[in-house]
């Protein structure tokens, strides 16, 4: 028996379910396809196919050492199937369940179509913790972290199967230069896991959300667990394991491993939110928020938002740095959404698209949520507007991420890095090398603000709202994994702990 395992963001060999049913049914034919369709879709980009081929290449060769190589094709995925059973005459084939954009969920439907009607038997197995076909989320909690626990899959000793050719990869997307972005591939995510749990990973909880600290403090598996090249339960065991190893020592590792812990919990629940409704991609989770914004956005409003020049410093040297690097921790990831979507009022999934394609750990199930939630458009978080100007001056304090990548406001006094229009030599700098705020900070948080809250009165709205908790919202945890897991910070006189809203992120 011959059956065929369909690789998608799952490039690992190790706890790899559909790889291991398939090994233990007979000979084995590994399948990647890379899709002209996919790679021509708004949300990808060349940083993204760079590392995904990256990726593509570790995993051949991974394969190769277990005995067969990776049969790499280019096209439909049913033509691919289609020539594929012509060839070898195959009536199976694994994959793991994908949560992916609304394009892959219709291609998957089309490969079941195609399945049924060929007589190929198609098994899909769990890869994490998001369940399909979710009846609610009462108990989901506990069905998660029960996967968590479970055993890793073990990796087949040796495989077996006919020899397959490959085709050659054409680009099939623009170049889009990334020079500082991660090198996809195992390897490299099994040297950052090793080197975070034994190093960098010691001051996460109190360093992540800076973006001159967070670079090294995060764990930056994020892309890696994106595409499968290591799975959330090898993460989540390896923390565990370490936390056992310092339990009771003084090395002052409790808290950070205990925050990943919790981060690789929350990616799950969100995970599971496109899982539950695949609309949270085009369409405002509560539908009172449909129109707030223009679909048609203000073109030089985006321009300077994607290009980091909105003459607001902090957010402009944020977007430079992830045009760079790929990567930006949550808290900014957060502070580039909340601006675009308050102060300069953009409709969130225009600029959804945008960090789409400059995120290269882009993960349709956290990422559509995430921009929602940032733009209070879900009708069941707190609004929460950031406040750029005190985001630089919190996280970077002595101006030297913003200096770094704004390096026209050198002659700026600290004093007024972050509000250089307050500067008395404002008129050197601003409009010369470097351009005037596009938007006034104060103005256009309130005007924003009494947009977004006009929304949230009356009875329709609370009615609706109420759906969306009982639908989507996170339930108690016996585990304890769903915690608020940021450093403490003291409290203002008379501020209960209960009335603590701040929101969880993932600063992988």
């Amino acid at each position: 028996m011959t059956t065929v395992v369909w690789f998608k963001r799952d490039l690992r060999v190790t706890d790899h379910a559909a790889l291991a049913r398939a090994a233990a049914l007979g000979d084995v034919v590994p399948l990647y396809i890379y899709e002209p369709d996919y790679w021509a879709l708004p949300d990808v980009s060349g940083r993204l196919f760079d590392f995904v081929a990256e990726s593509v290449a570790a995993l051949d060769t991974a394969l190769q050492g277990l005995g067969l190589g990776l049969s790499v094709r280019v096209g439909c995925v049913v033509d691919v199937l289609a020539e594929l059973r012509r060839d070898i005459g195959f009536d199976r084939m694994t994959s793991h369940e994908e949560t992916g954009n609304g394009w892959t969920y219709a291609r998957d439907l089309e490969v079941g179509d195609w399945c049924r009607a060929n007589g190929v038997v198609w098994e899909e197995l769990a890869q994490s913790g998001v369940v399909r076909r979710l009846n609610g989320r009462d108990g989901w909690a506990v069905q998660r972290n029960a996967f968590m626990r479970q055993a890793q899959i073990e990796m087949p000793g040796a495989l077996s199967g006919p020899i397959m050719t490959s085709d050659p990869v054409p680009r099939l997307v623009a170049d889009d230069p990334c020079t500082a972005r991660q090198v996809g591939g195992r390897p490299m995510a099994l040297s950052l896991l090793g080197s975070f749990l034994t190093e960098r990973g010691k001051t996460y909880r109190r360093d992540m959300s800076s973006p001159l600290t967070g670079e090294r403090a995060c764990s930056r598996l994020s892309p890696y667990l994106a595409f499968g090249c290591l799975s959330g339960r090898e993460a989540a065991q390896a923390a565990a394991a370490r936390q056992r190893e310092v339990k009771g020592t003084r090395e002052g590792w409790g808290g950070s491993l205990k925050s990943f812990q919790a981060r690789l919990a929350w990616r799950d629940h969100f995970m599971q939110k496109l899982e539950d409704q695949p609309s949270l991609e085009h369409q405002c989770l509560h539908s009172a928020y449909e129109g707030l914004r223009p679909l048609d956005p203000d073109a030089a409003r985006l321009a300077a938002w994607e290009k980091g020049e909105t003459g607001l410093p902090f957010v402009d040297a944020c977007m430079r740095y992830l045009n760079a690097t790929g990567w930006l921790n949550f808290r900014m990831r957060s502070m580039v959404m909340a601006v675009a979507s308050y102060h300069l009022w953009l409709d969130w999934r225009v600029t959804g698209l945008h960090l789409a394609r400059q995120f290269t750990d882009f993960e349709p199930g956290i990422h559509w949520p995430q921009v929602q939630m940032q733009s209070g458009t879900t009708g069941m978080n707190t609004v929460r507007i950031y406040n750029p100007v005190k985001q630089g001056r919190d996280q970077d304090p002595d101006g030297v991420f913003t200096r770094a990548w704004l390096p026209e406001l050198a002659a700026v006094p600290d004093e007024y890095l972050q509000e250089p229009w307050r500067w008395a030599g404002a008129g050197q700098v601003l409009g010369r090398v470097y351009p005037a705020p596009i938007v006034d900070v104060t103005a256009a948080a309130r005007a924003a603000r009494d947009k977004v809250w006009a929304v949230r009165k009356g009875g329709a709205f609370r009615a609706e709202a109420s759906r969306v908790i009982e639908k989507h919202a996170s339930r108690k945890d016996p585990q304890r994994h769903f915690l608020n897991d940021r450093a403490p910070r003291p409290r203002k006189a008379g501020v209960s702990a209960a009335r603590d809203t701040r929101q969880m992120g993932f600063d992988f």
